[in-house]
């Protein structure tokens, strides 16, 4: 069984799940569970312009944008999020693991830009729902995504009804240039493109928006052979030079690692949320 199929759950329906809390200490009384209830909400009118909304009981610490990655292709889809969301909501966020039409299925620019930025605002819709939090947290070319969508207000085409509020990026391609230079993904940013990156694609490059106008931190696996940390290294060093709030946290392991809820790398990704909410 590889990674994806590993960290990938069951597809969600109306049910509800129920996480206990576990002690450091065994005379110490656990921590009462935390039930959550789960729907699928659409954006549009495309299969895949949908969102898995995961709501806790209580009041919520704000919301979470879960943002999958596979270079922009088709065959990736929601269920690399679907563990995040499932520790974000039993951890007390509202987590919208976001669906968007990719390279095969109608997506590329702008198709897949239009669908994230059309996404997130379609959360101004959900009922009862407190938009003043919302972070989006992207993995992989999801963390171009999450990244990106805390700039889209600047172009008309996306003015945005939902405001990002901060960026946590997990491995994100973060500079389309290098990484069109360095061929990830086997040329998926010229695919995603339609052709090599220039100027005029500044707009959806985030190294080429700093500074942003909210915090993003970069968790980065130090061993990661599929999107290097020199993506993550270079943004917020860029960032910083631009007067930004920008934080490289490096953890040990792959390009997986980071949205493995087992791991330390997620533990470090939920202490950062734990200072936003």
């Amino acid at each position: 069984m590889d990674r994806r199929t590993f960290l990938a759950l069951p597809g969600l329906g109306a049910v509800g799940v129920l996480v206990a809390g576990c002690s450091a200490y065994p005379d110490q009384a656990p921590e009462p569970p935390v039930r959550t209830s789960q729907r699928l909400v659409s954006y549009g009118d495309d299969p895949n312009q949908v969102a898995e909304l995961s709501v806790p009981d209580g009041t919520s610490r704000g919301v979470v944008v879960v943002i999958h990655g596979g270079f922009w292709k088709a065959a990736y889809d929601r269920s690399l999020g679907q563990p995040l969301a499932a520790s974000l909501a039993a951890a007390g966020w509202t987590a919208w693991n976001l669906e968007y039409r990719r390279m095969g299925n109608g997506g590329g620019l702008p198709g897949t830009l239009d669908d994230v930025a059309a996404g997130i605002d379609a959360l101004a819709d959900v009922a009862g729902l407190d938009t003043s939090t919302v972070i989006t947290l992207g993995h992989s070319a999801g963390g171009h995504l999450a990244a990106w969508a805390a700039s889209r207000g600047r172009c008309e085409q996306w003015a945005e009804r939902v405001p990002v509020t901060a960026v946590v990026s997990q491995a994100g391609v973060l500079d389309l240039r290098a990484a069109y230079d360095l061929r990830l993904g086997g040329g998926a940013v010229e695919a995603l493109l339609g052709h090599p990156p220039g100027p005029a694609d500044d707009p959806v490059d985030p190294i080429r928006q700093v500074p942003l106008d909210v915090p993003v931190w970069c968790v980065h696996g130090t061993g990661d052979a599929t999107v290097p940390i020199s993506q993550s290294r270079s943004y917020v060093a860029a960032a910083k030079a631009a007067g930004a709030s920008a934080e490289l946290v490096e953890v040990a392991g792959d390009h997986f690692v980071v949205i493995d809820p087992a791991s330390e790398a997620w533990a470090r990704t939920m202490s950062i949320l734990d200072t936003l909410g």
